[in-house]
């Protein structure tokens, strides 16, 4: 057993230093946000963690902790044997090691792992002011970025969505993304009209997928990266491969429950449902398992709803939940954060996008709801359990 060390993830330059001693076999590593930080040398023990274990496994180097947006946060323990495998995958796909950029939270898998990536390619990080994301601070960074050496970097969507309004009024913000050998996007799904604008910016971007059990993205652009294998067990995804986590901190049953060895073989099972690409042979998700109504008598999955929803302009950022309906039992929901006009009109669109997709009439949304202020977790996604329960006080106090 060793010590399970918590770090304040804000400072990039201490996180860089306990991560590198991590994966020299030193202290295990627990990247928390600043308002969190421990004291007595950082051992956990904070008001979340005070009932958490002080030391872990010895193959144990960092601990990340989930945002815990349908149950409660899972503290996934992965090995230096993992995030060295992840980060070799990542560079075998990108074709070379580079210079990163860390535009996101050092707690979070997809931070972390940037700065796992540069520790392994032996390449100095560089990091964004702590705070709220700013486009010109990251092209002021991008300008700092050495010339020899490829460059890249890893956002969420909304990062994406901003530094390409930012770039539309500003050349040096355009240029500095442009800059960049690769883009990798993740954290949640890409929508098409973002995707399409980011393309016609003439910025490269990957789409990732994956999550803190697998070390990151492990599958980029559909296509598994590394030694990640992929198989669909009742229409839900698992997922193989070195960059697997050990299992969650002081929670054996979950653990068990999330991880199982067949043949020899160790597999996680995500909460996701998706399925190959029957053209191209490339993964797709088609949502959360525990995001589908009934609705008729018919099983719809919510994300694919979203996904045909999210084609349209002013809806690239909408979410889609279920809400009750006295015949259907559940129907559609399109919840949006600004008004999109005239609400009949919009109804009708995103109907039609609906049917353009094949999703049939079970899927076709009934309601349009405008959520301001927009609720958030703490990792920045959408907080769906209220958005969901916004469009069903809607629903209740209106003929639907």
């Amino acid at each position: 057993m060793k010590p399970l060390i918590r770090v304040t993830a804000t400072d990039a330059s201490e996180l860089t230093r306990a991560l590198a001693a991590a994966l020299d076999g030193g202290p295990a590593v627990w990247p928390v946000p600043a308002t969190e930080a421990g004291a007595a040398g950082g051992a956990a023990g904070s008001s979340r963690s005070a009932k958490v274990a002080a030391e872990v496994d010895d193959r144990v180097a960092l601990v990340v902790e989930t945002s815990g947006s349908t149950d409660a946060p899972k503290r996934v323990l992965l090995s230096a044997d993992a995030l060295v495998a992840s980060a070799d995958a990542t560079h075998d796909a990108l074709g070379s090691t580079g210079q990163w950029l860390l535009a996101l939270p050092g707690h979070y898998i997809a931070g972390a792992q940037v700065i796992v990536r540069g520790l392994v390619a032996g390449t100095e990080t560089l990091a964004l002011p702590a705070g709220a994301f700013d486009p010109a601070a990251f092209a002021e960074a991008s300008a700092r970025m050495h010339d020899h050496v490829p460059h890249y970097t890893s956002l969420v969507p909304t990062q994406l969505a901003r530094l390409l309004d930012a770039a539309e009024r500003d050349a040096f913000v355009g240029a500095a993304l442009r800059s960049f050998d690769a883009v990798l996007v993740g954290g949640q799904a890409l929508a098409p009209v973002l995707a399409e604008r980011a393309d016609a910016a003439g910025v490269r971007v990957l789409r990732t997928y994956g999550s803190s059990e697998t070390a990151g993205g492990c599958v980029y652009d559909g296509t598994p990266i590394g030694d990640t294998a992929v198989r669909f067990v009742d229409g839900r995804i698992e997922l193989s491969g070195s960059s697997l986590a050990e299992g969650y901190l002081d929670d054996p049953e979950r653990t068990a429950a999330a991880f199982v060895v067949e043949r020899g073989m160790r597999w996680y099972r995500t909460g996701d449902l998706g399925e190959l690409d029957g053209a191209s042979g490339r993964l797709r998700v088609r949502g959360r398992a525990d995001d589908v109504m009934i609705s008729g008598g018919v099983k719809v999955v919510l994300g694919e709803v979203e996904r045909a929803v999210r084609r349209l302009h002013g809806f690239d950022a909408a979410v889609v939940v279920a809400v009750p309906d006295a015949e259907w039992g559940e129907r559609a929901a399109v919840v949006v954060a600004t008004s999109v006009g005239d609400e009949a009109s919009a109804l009708l669109g995103l109907r039609e996008a609906t049917d353009a997709a094949g999703l049939g009439p079970a899927a076709r949304p009934v309601r349009l709801v405008v959520a301001d202020p927009w609720p958030t977790l703490a990792s920045g996604k959408p907080d769906r359990r209220a958005l969901a329960a916004l469009a069903a006080r809607a629903a209740a106090g209106g003929d639907g």
